[in-house]
């Protein structure tokens, strides 16, 4: 079994490699996040948008206008589609680190698994040497008793 002061080096990487890890999944998130309220917005300015559009056509519009009005609809279109591919990329890179974080805290929760057993292992050890002498001293005073 490898020596406790190697578990601990392990452990304390393998901490480190899982504290960045989280950094990055964080980040990923964020950004995933930030994606979604920039969609959310694009979304919500198109819809009013639209709803302009509605209300001048009720209230009558010149055609030039009106190709404006098409024409800038079809450039949020294109801005939210857009969106949309950049929110897909972004929840796909949070998945990405999402698993590699899980990946790093496995490890970490494996080497540390390894120290509790190791330190089980020792413990362990040292009661049954503590018993033997323990047995011996009370045989010796037995002997030396009688």
């Amino acid at each position: 079994m490898a020596s406790l002061s190697a578990l601990d080096t392990l452990i304390d990487l393998a901490q480190r490699d899982c504290d960045a890890a989280a950094k990055r999944l964080g980040a990923a998130l964020k950004a995933a996040e930030e994606c979604e309220a920039k969609l959310t917005m694009l979304l919500g300015y198109r819809d009013d948008y639209a709803m302009r559009l509605d209300a001048a056509q009720v209230a009558g519009i010149t055609p030039m206008a009106y190709r404006n009005f098409v024409a800038f609809l079809d450039k949020l279109d294109n801005a939210i589609n857009g969106q949309r591919e950049v929110t897909k990329h972004a929840h796909h890179k949070s998945a990405v680190e999402k698993t590699r974080w899980q990946a790093s805290e496995r490890k970490r929760l494996s080497y540390r698994t390894l120290s509790e057993r190791a330190a089980a292992e020792t413990l362990r050890i040292e009661n049954k040497r503590d018993q033997k002498q323990v047995d011996e001293f009370a045989a010796r005073k037995a002997f030396y008793k009688r």
